[in-house]
Parts: C-alpha cells; structure tokens; sequence
C-alpha cells in the first residue's frame, strides 16, 4: 500500500510506476483504492463509473480498467455535498457528516471488491487517500490504515520534498500513528527531489535514526504526461510563459477552468504537441481570456452545470466567450461545456441546486437542457456523418469515448440529441463523449486546421512528429517504471511484499 503526508505528494504516479514494474517482472498484478474522491472518472465496458487515476494504473499494469480497482467514488458537488458512487453506480449526494457515518456500511462491498481482484492477481498496489495521520478521521477509516489493516498490507510513506519540510511531514505523521499502524510502515519514500542527492544524505540518516523505518528511495522530480487525478493537478499551475509556443509557432487553445472542472484528462493527448507550436492554457479570468487571443476556446466537464454557468457569467467570462464566438473564434464545450452553450440548462429535480432551477446558456447552440436524476454512463464509439464550417475535417471521422451526465439535452426540432457532435454554427461545436480527441489524429486534425485557419503550418509539414497517443502513453509508463527502478531499492520492496523479483519461468515463458 502507498500512503502519503498530504494529497497529491505522488500517491498515484508511484502506484502506477510499481504496477508497471510489477509486470515488467512477471507478475499478474493490479491497482485498487477503496474511496477515491475525485472529479476526473471513466465509464467501465459495462457501464460502471470509477476513478480515473485507477484506470492510469490498470493501463500501466497492461489490463482492462475495472471498478473492483475502485468500489468507492466521491464526486464532489461543493464545498460540503458529495455523490456518492458505489460498486458504480450512484447511490446519494451526502454531506460530509452524513457521509462519515454512512461508510461504516460499506466495508462489505470494499472487502468484496478486494477479494475478488486477489484471486486473479500475485499482486495488489493498493492506494491511500489523503494522509493516514487525520487522526480526526482514524474512526472508521477504510482507505488508509484502517483498510491497511483490513488487508494486511504492508506501507510505503510517501513525502513531498517540492513543497518543502518533507522531514517534518514524515516524522510527524508517523508520530500521529498508533503503534500498530506504525509497524506496518516498512519504507519511507521521499518523491519529487531536485539536486544533489549527497547534500541530502545526512538528512536521511537522521530520519531513519529518528523514524525507525528505513528509506526505501528518493525518487526525483519528473515531467512526465499522465492523467492527475483532481484539481490539485500541476497543470492547472503552470504559467503561460512556460508554455509559451517557440515563434513562428502559435496555436492557441484555451480551456476554461471551471470551478467544478471534471474530466480534465480529455485534453492529455494535447501533451504529445508540447514544444511542438502549441500554447494549451487552463484560464479562469476574464482579462487573462482576452489578452490571450486563443484561435479555439473549451468549455469542459462540470460536476456542477447550473452552479458553472452561473459562474461564467459573474466572471465576464461568458460574456468573452460571447464576444470571441461572435467574431469567427471556435468554440467547443464538452458534456457539461456542451449543455452550456445552449439555450438553456433546467433542473426539475434539484439534480444539482434547487428544484425547479432554470439558467439561461451562453445561446451559442440550439439546444436545450434538462438535468435528470438518473445518470447516463457508456462508452460509445460513432462516426461523425457531417460537422461542418470549420469543424468539416471531421466528416467521416470515428470517435469513441464515454458518457457521462444526467440530462436530456434537446434539439430545436424537439428531438433529442444522441449524436456525437451539434453545431450551431460553423464555428461552436458540443459534444457529450469524453476522450472525444483520443480517437486517431482527431486532436492532430485541430491543432491544424486551427493553424492553417491563421495562416500557419502545424505537423509535419514544419517538422513536427506525430505520435499515436496510446503508444505516448505506454512510453510515459515505461519512462516512469525505468525511474523508479533506478530511484527505489526495488529489491527492499520485493521482500516487503514477499515475492521474488522475477516471477518463475515456466515451459520456457514467463
């Protein structure tokens, strides 16, 4: 199991980096997280709802993504309210006290799920959420220690030294821990280092002095382009200077950050164009919109559509968004995105705020909006029969992803909507398929026609590669494995867990 001191110290790139050198080795292995909170989910080939960071793992383990790796799903709703996602399936919005007392209940269905990918693997990567020392949260914790125990697992602590004081969290979590949670830390791992590794090794030496747990590696800082699982994302940190496209260059696209931003990980394929000509931007500010001139705006996933919408509106951004349509500039909105850029968004049911909501949209798209409270969860796969105006080069095109919302979304004609794509015009499209770009040179298919829209040329023509975005992803799983195998003392974790590093051969095969 890998625990951490604090969100986003490297949980999940860490469990993915083992799951891959696991079957590297040979073994049959998978990830799991009991309860996973998070915006950014995936739809199962049966229809299931789960965390997007365990479909990451289960990629770099090499197996299909299933939610027995992730019985347990927070989306949250705002600042107090959650749904709450079971075996999923949706079973409640809750407020954190309701919730804390509910889970109690759902020990059987972790424990089930749990069980039933043991049986089918050598190895579970297990991951923790949050940090094992909220000690106001050690009463019926079943996703840290608590499920640590439940589980017999051994621990690895993970620190992150980027954000300073990495020492200090540490040692005070394991301090916090009861005895019998301590003994289960085998190896503390400190992640996200910059520098010489010998100005740090007195430090080390002190902390196993005082922890009494041996540091099992330092592993250092990497770039490297995977989904995040929320919005503590560093994309969402990164300036514009930094991405700034090398001149003579200068597609611009631009996502808006949303404050209930779900799916993010729609645009990772982006990352295989980086250095490449492309500036893709995450911007939630008015004056930033506008002063960076983008040639296509996205509107993204919302977990909370009406509550967004009316965001956009008190932040001058709908109305930038407006301006920029209005002017030629390509718009596109993406599920939640996609509802707001019509008509109107309507909530009946109080699905997402008060019954009987109703909310005026940006009116880029002719269409109209109810939120149900039964939500849709697929995969899909279509072709694109006609999209016209700028969107044309996608006429033929097939696309696969999945659905996830709760509404009905209509078109003028009163039909409902169930194709891939609606335009509105030749320069605003919505859809409802996440990983809409992932399909193929979709996404290489935008950046150039945006840039030949501008008069400039974007692939191969000014050399740029072009790179199958499941092969990018196998070689960003490689690259993490090959760093971790040189960072961790691979052979400390392998006697951990109780294996040998390479699984036997047998009748000449692994």
């Amino acid at each position: 199991m890998i625990q951490g001191t604090m969100s986003s110290a490297g949980k999940s790139l860490l469990a993915a980096g083992l799951c891959r050198i696991f079957k590297q080795d040979g073994w049959k292995v998978a990830p799991f997280k009991s309860q996973n909170m998070a915006l950014n989910s995936f739809v199962t080939a049966d229809g299931f709802e789960m965390g997007r960071a365990q479909v990451m793992q289960a990629e770099a383990a090499g197996v299909e993504a299933s939610v027995l790796m992730n019985p347990i799903l927070l989306k949250p709703t705002s600042d107090r309210k959650s749904q709450v996602i079971v075996n999923g399936r949706v079973v409640a919005n809750m407020d954190a006290r309701d919730y804390f007392e509910y889970k109690k209940q759902l020990v059987p269905a972790v424990m089930e799920a749990f069980e039933q990918l043991s049986s089918d693997n050598d190895v579970i990567v297990i991951e923790g959420a949050g940090s094992p020392a909220e000690i106001n949260l050690r009463d019926n914790d079943i996703v840290n220690m608590g499920l640590a125990q439940m589980v017999d697992a051994p621990v690895l602590l993970v620190g992150d030294i980027d954000r300073g004081g990495v020492f200090a969290q540490l040692l005070g979590t394991l301090d916090l821990l009861a005895e019998s949670e301590r003994e289960r830390v085998k190896g503390l791992v400190i992640n996200k280092f910059r520098g010489d590794l010998s100005l740090l090794e007195p430090g080390l030496r002190e902390l196993e002095a005082r922890g009494r747990v041996p540091v099992t590696g330092v592993v250092p800082y990497m770039k490297l382009s995977l989904d995040d699982e929320d919005s503590l994302t560093e994309r969402f940190g990164e300036s514009l200077r930094e991405k700034q496209p090398s001149a003579g260059a200068g597609v611009k696209i631009c996502v808006i950050r949303l404050p209930h931003i779900s799916n993010f990980s729609d645009f990772s394929v982006f990352d295989q164009f980086a250095g490449q000509g492309l500036l893709f931007s995450y911007i939630d500010k008015a004056p930033e919109l506008r002063a960076l001139s983008p040639d296509m705006i996205i509107i993204p996933g919302s977990k909370n559509t009406i509550g967004d919408l009316r965001w956009l509106k008190e932040s001058g951004i709908a109305d930038a968004v407006t301006d920029f349509a209005g002017r030629g500039g390509v718009v596109m909105g993406i599920c939640g995105g996609f509802q707001m850029l019509g008509q109107w968004v309507s909530d009946p049911a109080g699905v997402e705020v008060d019954k009987g909501s109703r909310e005026q949209g940006l009116g880029l798209l002719k269409v109209t909006t109810d939120l149900e409270s039964e939500k849709i969860t697929r995969q899909v796969s279509l072709e694109i029969e006609d999209a016209g105006g700028f969107f044309g080069f996608l006429k033929g095109k097939s696309v696969s992803g999945y659905e996830i919302h709760a509404g009905k979304t209509l078109l003028e004609s009163g039909k409902v909507f169930e194709g891939p794509v609606e335009t509105g015009s030749s320069n605003v499209l919505g859809t409802y398929i996440h990983g809409f770009f992932d399909q193929g040179d979709i996404a290489l298919s935008f950046v150039r026609a945006l840039a030949e829209r501008k008069g400039i040329k974007f692939g191969v023509e000014n050399g740029s590669r072009t790179v199958d975005f499941k092969a990018f992803k196998e070689s960003q799983y490689d690259l993490l494995a090959d760093t971790l195998r040189k960072s961790l003392d691979m052979k400390s974790i392998y006697k951990i867990i109780g294996l040998p590093e390479k699984k036997e051969a047998r009748h000449g095969q692994v």
